[in-house]
């Protein structure tokens, strides 16, 4: 979704920003930062009055290979909050359907006569929920209680769901439940999609009940596009929804019926289509015209921006992590992942042994000292949730909003244009009865993920052992040697002892990137290699190996993609300050990244320069059951996609994405810039002319005025609808030119660089509003001629000028910058290597 802020402003676009935040309006609640309490507390509801939920009703989830996965009472209830808890969020995705024009409407998502429960998996990669069907028009017209929605329904003879029931698990009297809707339960109605849950919308009072038209709801945009249309019922998300996923080793016979024994809650969701799912009408050939769904194409299946709510400006889709062998990686955190936290903020974050009193007591060693010392994993691509386990899960909770109430104070949802300010834990403990919950109920949800996180190998898939006796016991004990090599200084839990001076241990913060180096050029010596190799070789070297370091790897020597790494929203100062430590916030600035012009594949004047205060570092995925993984890198972009989830598909794209891995010369090429870079070159682009539109029904006083205002400097078409139409932005558009416009000024930047980017700004939005006014006159040669010629500018004022998606990691092959003194693998020893991946 397009980061639009100070710089749409300047050449007009400022419309868009005006309407996404309502002018006065933050999305947030009444009262104002660290004053507003969540609706919990506003209905007299304490963190005590919500029962934890111990039914067992998954228990036919997350097989393993010798069957059921046995739980503790509070391993269930962890297992439980991962699957249903949504902690209040489903406000804030009602909040987002009017932030986006009506884009994004889980409701009509979960629509049957929008989005048919049977093609569900195949166009949306979202898993059916078992023993629900949909709902057809006699149903719905049987139970008013639908309200006319195509919601889905349990079937009869089905086990009822425990979570919906109203004696136990008694929901928030808010706003006009209990009144014109029912209260029902806090963990919500089962919606028919895993990780989502329908509740009882409280602004659904007498009023809109009267107004209230499900015929015109579907078909009518001049009603259902209108901002103050107020739906019977909000969806809320689960942590599992971005989790919950087919089986790798029981995969269901038709992915769109699966069973729960089929379904595993750490999988990931590696098939999902973001862009679907956020768009209800990705199927109309005119939505194929907006921009902003053009720009939603950026999320490559199985890959999401978690960054779009709360906007960095940077375009980052990253892939929907599988949770696996969560002991080791632990256990690695001790090893190297002290990470020093700040009192008032990071400090703040709570850790197992500060928890005794919710009577969790984790089967692991302390990972914390009094006051500011934590033993941390790296969940996050770039490494920023360094506080804690407990800190990281309770961050995305907030991000997928949890006391949204307080959240969206701190920045403008998905456009930005007003500076970011960090959401504090104090604040969160004082104000919201969900956060309290949460923070509370986290360490058995941990629990749930160390029992649930075991490697799903190939072996125990069907028909996994004929592909893996294919190759032959030298070839396989040759691809551990390659392995040893080249691949384990990142990709392995087990090291070597490490020599005085390049253990990573000791490094950290503002020394990290020399300890870093020391420790590279080891891993290049005989004496590691030598050791690596004879680990490797052991027997049980697969065994409880999480298959990463977890180090932090500078983004110039991966050579991918720069954006991920440059995600701000952790450093000092910025929405998640709380939930990174302080070690990360004075890491030493990682060096400079080489950028290409997207047209024409020259390199840009100067290279990207990496700032520090934690950013231009990625840790290195974890290999565990990378058979059933592909397609490959931080964003998805390396191999095909195959929606089908059986082995036999997993297989063959697994081989055709590491083969492209290891043969990078096979990757995707962008049609401009192939011949002019060398090798991989893939860019997303807009797929026809685009255009910026406003729905009429989002057209409220504060926003004509704006309006108003701008007609006499911009020209728009209004359509017979009154819909407002900008643009067009021109077919092959790269979509990072727009979605990555640094809107904010640079934290670093000096007055003086500021005012010289202002200038640039103005000098930016003379040209584009000249391009706007003039542009319908143009041929389609000319249009793409003038907006080429805003290139430079662009990049200049962007905050990752980095477009190509698929480049970079090219260890083992004849890409790697010769600096590094490793000639490329032979063409056998890739061959063994690839036998030997297939086993992890």
């Amino acid at each position: 979704m397009p980061r639009m802020s100070r710089v749409l402003f300047t050449f007009a676009l400022s419309t868009f920003v005006a309407a996404s935040s309502g002018c006065s309006a933050s999305g947030g609640g009444p009262g104002g930062a660290g004053r507003v309490k969540d609706e919990a507390l506003q209905a007299g509801r304490l963190p005590g009055s919500f029962a934890f939920a111990d039914e067992d009703y998954f228990h036919d989830v997350d097989q393993t290979a010798i069957g059921l996965l046995t739980l503790d009472r509070t391993e269930i209830q962890g297992r439980n909050m991962w699957w249903v808890w949504t902690g209040g969020d489903d406000r804030l995705w009602d909040v987002l359907t009017w932030k986006t024009y009506g884009l994004f409407d889980l409701v009509k998502t979960l629509s049957s006569n929008v989005e048919p429960r049977e093609d569900r998996w195949k166009d949306l990669g979202v898993s059916n929920e078992p023993c629900l069907e949909a709902s057809d028009d006699e149903y719905v017209r049987q139970h008013p209680e639908l309200f006319g929605l195509h919601l889905d329904h349990r079937k009869a003879g089905c086990q009822a769901d425990p979570f919906e029931d109203v004696a136990k698990y008694p929901g928030v009297r808010a706003g006009h439940r209990g009144e014109v809707m029912p209260v029902g339960s806090f963990y919500g109605y089962a919606s028919g999609v895993m990780g989502l849950r329908v509740f009882p919308n409280p602004d659904f009072g007498a009023d809109a009940k009267a107004k209230w038209d499900p015929v015109r709801f579907y078909n009518d945009p001049t009603y259902y596009q209108d901002r103050n249309l107020v739906r019977p019922f909000r969806v809320g998300m689960a942590c599992g929804f971005c989790h919950i996923g087919p089986s790798p080793i029981k995969p269901p016979q038709d992915p769109a019926n699966p069973k729960f024994e089929n379904l595993s809650g750490t999988v990931g969701a590696q098939y999902f289509w973001f862009d679907r799912v956020f768009d209800w009408n990705w199927k109309s050939p005119t939505q194929k015209q907006n921009f902003l769904y053009q720009a939603l194409k950026s999320n490559l299946p199985g890959a999401l921006d978690t960054s779009l709510v709360s906007t960095d400006y940077i375009n980052n889709p990253r892939t929907m992590n599988a949770v696996y062998q969560v002991v080791p990686r632990l256990e690695l955190a001790r090893r190297w992942g002290l990470e020093t936290l700040a009192p008032g903020g990071s400090g703040n974050n709570a850790q197992f042994n500060t928890l005794a009193g919710y009577g969790v007591t984790p089967p692991f060693p302390l990972f914390f000292n009094t006051p500011n010392q934590v033993w941390s994993p790296r969940v996050l691509k770039d490494g920023a949730d360094s506080v804690g386990v407990l800190g990281a899960l309770n961050r995305v909770y907030l991000n997928i909003g949890l006391f949204s109430e307080e959240w969206l104070w701190h920045f403008n949802a998905v456009f930005g244009g007003k500076k970011t300010t960090p959401i504090e834990i104090s604040v969160s403990r004082q104000n919201s009865s969900y956060w309290n919950v949460t923070e509370g109920w986290t360490p058995a949800m941990a629990r749930y993920l160390i029992a649930a996180s075991g490697p799903h190998h190939l072996a125990d898939a069907p028909g996994g052992m004929q592909e893996l006796n294919r190759d032959d016991a030298a070839t396989v004990d040759r691809g551990k040697e390659v392995f040893a090599d080249r691949c384990a200084r990142c990709h392995s839990s087990k090291q070597p002892s490490f020599v005085q001076g390049v253990d990573p241990a000791g490094c950290a913060g503002r020394n990290y990137i020399e300890c870093f180096n020391k420790y590279w050029a080891w891993t290049k010596t005989a004496d590691y290699k030598t050791q690596i190799t004879k680990i490797v070789k052991d027997p049980t070297f697969l065994d409880g190996n999480l298959l990463s370091t977890e180090l932090r790897i500078p983004v110039q020597l991966l050579q991918t993609n720069a954006c991920s790494p440059l995600a701000s929203n952790a450093i000092g100062g910025s929405i998640w300050d709380n939930f990174s430590s302080q070690t990360y916030k004075e890491l030493s600035p990682a060096g400079n990244v080489t950028i290409y012009d997207p047209y024409t594949g020259d390199p840009a004047p100067n290279p990207l320069k990496i700032l520090d205060g934690g950013r231009g570092y990625t840790r290195p995925a974890s290999l565990v059951s990378l058979w059933s993984t592909a397609p490959f890198l931080l964003n998805n972009s390396v191999g095909p996609f195959d929606p089908s989830p059986s082995v036999a598909s997993r297989l063959d794209v697994f081989r055709k994405s590491i083969r492209q891995m290891l043969w990078p010369e096979e990757r995707d090429k962008d049609p401009l810039l192939a011949g002019k870079i060398k090798g991989p070159s893939r860019i997303i682009r807009s797929n026809g002319d685009g255009y910026m539109v406003i729905p009429h029904g989002y057209l409220d006083k504060e926003l004509s005025d704006v309006v108003t205002r701008l007609k006499p400097f911009i020209s728009w078409a209004e359509d017979s609808a009154g819909n407002i139409r900008l643009g067009p932005i021109p077919d092959g558009t790269p979509v990072g030119l727009l979605l990555s416009l640094n809107l904010n000024p640079r934290r670093d930047e000096r007055f003086v660089d500021r005012l010289r980017d202002d200038a640039a700004l103005a000098k930016l939005g003379q040209q584009l509003k000249r391009y706007f006014k003039e542009s319908g006159g143009m041929s389609a040669e000319e249009r793409q001629r003038r907006w080429q010629s805003l290139t430079a500018e662009l990049m200049n004022l962007s905050a990752c000028p980095d477009y190509i998606i698929n480049r970079g990691h090219y260890f083992g092959t004849d890409m790697l910058d010769p600096s590094e003194g490793e000639p490329g693998l032979s063409d056998p020893e890739k061959q063994a290597l690839i036998a030997f991946l297939k086993r992890f």
